[in-house]
């Protein structure tokens, strides 16, 4: 019995720092040793550089279909949506005063025609008897110069040429007055038929119908929208773009517009116009991209995503973007060499939408490059050592 107690006391006094010992291997194969971290090498990839802006789609040109005058609607032709031609008829307004205005103005002219062809017969009867006045003047003169008639006989014909001559004045006068009434009443004819044509609204141009503003029954007054009108030539994105990334932005650049109906579908357009002034509290440029062809359906104020292409590199030696740190305004990398980490500060160039950065100078083909999450990452030091995943 005193053998075997002994035997045990040896066992445990042996297995005491073999337990220690495996303890310590274990710390540090798991809570001691380096941290596990994935690399990544340079890769030959095609580049495409793209802006991103958020906006809504609107149209350039928006007119309000309105009246010129005051009137009720009796008639609407189109409703929104509906694509209309220029000239074409889309409402009518009551025209029932100012129809009868324009009968009025028209038999105003009328009269003033008739009145033109009295005073007109009266210039003939009137240049008739101011002939024969003449006439007898004459002979009467001649014939008081003769003794033949008394002077006396002689001055009357002379006054009743006179007269003749006044009533031919008289008549002239009267026949241009009438001319002045008649261009005075065809104006007042033709302000009436404006008018009547200001009943009937056409459109001013091709375009769609936006909006319904007013429905039949509806008092109207000038300048009161009654249809909104959109030209579907105008369609484009105002989109808002971040100024620190407006380098490469121009006008004439290519860009892929996703709407949010249609999210898997990029549809090409082109930077129509650049704003000039930046919004001082959101630090964000207005940028108008137009789409390159006419869009069958669209609603304005839709929201859209774009992507502004400003420059394109075939074969550039590249990373994934989440491998490059900055420290400061410098551009860098973490190598891996030697199960250790060392810092590298690298140039870069243009960087895509599928996060891949180009690195134009500091880094060789086939060096290793940590690859970790962000708060990873911000933990690394030089010299640090780490373990490389398989």
């Amino acid at each position: 019995m005193d053998l075997m107690k002994t035997l045990v006391r040896k066992k445990m006094y042996l297995f005491g720092p073999l337990m220690v010992l495996a303890l310590i291997i274990a710390l540090k194969m798991t809570l001691l040793a380096p941290p596990k971290i994935q690399v990544t090498t340079l890769e030959k990839r095609d580049l495409i550089s793209q802006v991103y802006g958020n906006g809504t789609v609107e149209a350039k040109v928006v007119v309000d279909v309105s009246s010129k005058i005051t009137g009720r609607l009796v008639e609407l032709l189109v409703d929104q949506g509906d694509r209309v031609k220029q000239g074409q008829l889309l409402a009518r307004m009551e025209d029932n005063d100012v129809l009868q205005q324009q009968h009025q103005a028209e038999a105003g002219l009328n009269r003033s025609a008739a009145n033109l062809s009295v005073e007109q017969a009266n210039l003939r009867k009137a240049k008739a008897n101011l002939a024969l006045a003449e006439k007898n003047a004459r002979r009467f003169t001649a014939l008081a110069e003769k003794n033949l008639v008394s002077k006396l006989e002689s001055e009357q014909y002379d006054t009743v040429c006179q007269v003749a001559r006044e009533e031919v004045s008289r008549s002239q006068a009267a026949i241009a007055a009438v001319r002045m009434e008649q261009r005075a009443g065809r104006a007042g004819v033709g302000f009436a038929r404006s008018k009547v044509a200001d009943t009937l609204i056409y459109a001013p141009r091709d375009g769609v119908i936006i909006t319904r503003d007013l429905e039949k029954g509806a008092t109207v007054s000038p300048g009161m929208s009654i249809f909104k009108l959109a030209d579907p030539k105008t369609i484009w994105v105002k989109a808002n773009v971040d100024e620190s990334q407006l380098k490469g932005v121009e006008v004439g650049k290519e860009a892929n517009i996703t709407l949010r109906s249609s999210p898997g579908e990029q549809l090409p357009g082109t930077v129509a116009r650049l704003g000039r002034q930046s919004d001082r509290v959101t630090e964000e440029l207005e940028v108008d991209v137009a789409f390159n062809g006419l869009l069958k359906n669209f609603r304005l104020g839709e929201q859209s995503d774009l992507y502004i292409i400003t420059g394109t590199k075939a074969g550039a030696l590249v990373l994934p973007s989440a491998a490059i740190v900055s420290k400061g305004k410098k551009s860098g990398v973490w190598v891996v060499a030697n199960g250790k980490l060392t810092f590298r500060e690298v140039s870069v160039g243009i960087a895509d939408q599928r996060n891949f950065t180009e690195i134009v100078t500091g880094l060789t083909v086939g060096e290793r490059v940590a690859l970790a999450s962000p708060a990873e990452m911000a933990k690394f030091k030089d010299a640090m050592k780490v373990r490389v995943a398989k």
